[in-house]
């Protein structure tokens, strides 16, 4: 399983369009995606800082399943850079597309 790393603040609905064509290319790579901004956002609102919480530390939760964390974009939010430092503590691979 892929960990899909992206952008959702901001411009929501580019950075969920942005979401889907990435876990799109990690199917076409033969891979299986989690996006956790794609799927928690479906009934925790991020726009609450407790929910949002939640739905980072569910996310992390996944992430330590994952084979590898994908992250994709040329910004990097915080959201991002905290998902990626918690990738490479526990020694899952990283990789920038």
């Amino acid at each position: 399983m892929i960990y899909v790393c992206s952008p959702y603040r901001g411009d929501v609905e580019v950075n969920i369009a942005f979401a889907k064509r990435c876990c799109l290319e990690v199917i076409k790579a033969g891979k299986t995606p989690f996006a956790p901004h794609l799927f928690f956002t479906q009934f925790l609102n991020d726009n609450l800082p407790e929910e949002r919480e939640r739905g980072v530390s569910c996310g992390l939760e996944v992430l330590s399943l994952c084979s590898e964390i994908w992250v994709f974009g040329d910004n990097i939010s915080d959201g991002m850079s905290a998902e990626i430092d918690y990738a490479e503590q526990h020694g899952i691979v990283v990789k920038y597309q």
